[in-house]
């Protein structure tokens, strides 16, 4: 089968638990790509081309000044107060002696990927995303290190919670999908010739959830019940960077090239701790998860003015 309906089938899987951590790393993706639209603005805002037309309509132009005065307008302020949020949480953590182990990035990035990968942005580098971790790792740490937790109730949230810290073998995907056999055969031969996958799938899959975003389907695995045997089957025995002959399944055939494959991990009690002290921490707490409590005490000062460093 094809995935339209993995977005829906994932809210029921998930409980209400992971359902608030997915939406923490949803606001983690969209401040993630922020940065990107940070970068652009910086990288082009003073190189002397804001002259420049970035668009016409008829005799009119748009310069790209107005376009970046623009985005400045929209997008400065949160923008801004971002990159302010990663200075404050790398000052504070350094003044509070809080460090973060790359084990404990890795393994959130794992479970960042495999539970939430279609919203997992191929736009930016694996780089910015473990920083983003990391800076939110220290954050929870900071929010909750006067938290006392007991290890009966860490322990009972990790019986209670198994399948979080039990992460299957995940298969990052895209796909094409077509009505006929004939047409998954004229694709895959303008594949060969050197065509892009996901103009192919923007162009003529069926699927809209997947064609939408290039034919990227996120990750799958034998999990999920959602996925037909015989097309999980032809993805395992893909290469990374290989797409598959036609594929049939209930919409018609389908085209599927292999990402990038994620080995299953059962993390131990030990091993994820941390990270449920943290989170029954945080439930008990029951506060943002924001670095605005440290501007104070990292002495921020910004565009704004001081009355929203409060």
């Amino acid at each position: 089968m094809c995935l339209s309906g993995v977005s829906e089938a994932l809210t029921l899987f998930l409980g209400e638990e992971q359902l608030e951590k997915k939406h923490l790393w949803m606001v983690i993706a969209g401040l993630v790509l922020l940065n990107c639209v940070t970068l652009a603005f910086l990288l082009f805002r003073d190189d002397g081309s804001n002259g420049e037309a970035v668009a016409k309509v008829g005799k009119d132009k748009i310069t790209r000044q107005e376009w970046l005065s623009e985005m400045e307008v929209r997008y400065g302020k949160s923008t801004l107060n971002e990159l302010i949020d990663q200075k404050v949480i790398e000052n504070a953590g350094k003044k509070y002696g809080i460090n973060i182990s790359d084990q404990a990035v890795d393994r959130e990035l794992k479970m960042v990927k495999t539970m939430y990968g279609s919203d997992f942005s191929e736009q930016t580098t694996e780089d910015k995303w473990r920083r983003q971790i990391k800076n939110n790792l220290i954050l929870e740490e900071l929010l909750t290190k006067d938290v006392a937790v007991s290890e009966e109730e860490m322990k009972q949230y990790y019986e209670q919670n198994s399948s979080q810290f039990n992460v299957p073998d995940s298969y990052r995907i895209s796909q094409i999908v077509v009505k006929t056999k004939e047409e998954a055969e004229q694709t895959l031969k303008e594949l060969e010739q050197g065509s892009s996958f996901s103009v192919l799938a923007m162009e003529r899959s069926i699927d809209e959830f997947t064609a939408n975003q290039g034919g990227n389907a996120g990750y799958i695995s034998e999990d999920d019940e959602h996925i037909a045997e015989d097309f999980l089957k032809q993805v395992k025995n893909l290469k990374q960077g290989e797409w598959s002959k036609a594929i049939k399944t209930e919409e018609g055939y389908a085209v599927v090239k292999l990402h990038e494959h994620l080995k299953g991990e059962s993390y131990s009690y030990k091993e994820v701790k941390n990270l449920i002290r943290r989170q029954i921490a945080l439930e008990q707490m029951d506060v943002p998860v924001s670095a605005k409590p440290f501007w104070k005490e990292t002495d921020v000062e910004w565009f704004y003015g001081e009355e929203e460093v409060q």
